[in-house]
């Protein structure tokens, strides 16, 4: 499967944040599917607090249509997250988006209702510092 444009910038800014990158990209079955989600992540947290587990689907929203590129990528999440209740409850999964892509995609009025119907956990970054801008 090909990588997202900025797959490595998503790497190296959550490598930045104290991230541990533990699959790239993260394969998984559920019977007799198999999912590839870009990459699984985990944070060693406080001591009695454990490990903070993530997976991140990468989204480049490089297409010519935004809507497009939405319709592929809250299918693939829905599936992605459906797949890790059932092997790996404990992880959870951000849909990870450039900043410039939310700020002028993501405010739009059915888009905004969307992430919060099918409860999408964004990742926002910035390509140019390669970090992470915001969790939501």
């Amino acid at each position: 499967m090909a990588r997202d444009r900025f797959h490595n910038v998503v790497r190296t800014a959550l490598e930045k944040e104290g991230w541990k990158i533990t699959a790239d990209p993260y394969e998984i079955r559920v019977g007799d599917v198999d999912f590839e989600i870009d990459l699984a992540v985990e944070k060693l947290l406080a001591a009695d607090l454990g490990d903070r587990k993530i997976a991140v689907e990468v989204k480049s929203f490089i297409s010519s249509s935004n809507v497009s590129d939405f319709h592929t990528a809250l299918g693939q999440f829905l599936n992605y997250r459906d797949a890790l209740a059932m092997i790996e409850p404990d992880r959870q999964l951000y849909l990870a988006v450039r900043s410039a892509v939310y700020q002028a995609f993501f405010q739009r009025r059915f888009i905004v209702a969307a992430v919060q119907r099918y409860q999408i956990s964004l990742l926002v970054y910035d390509v140019k510092q390669e970090a992470i801008a915001q969790w939501l």
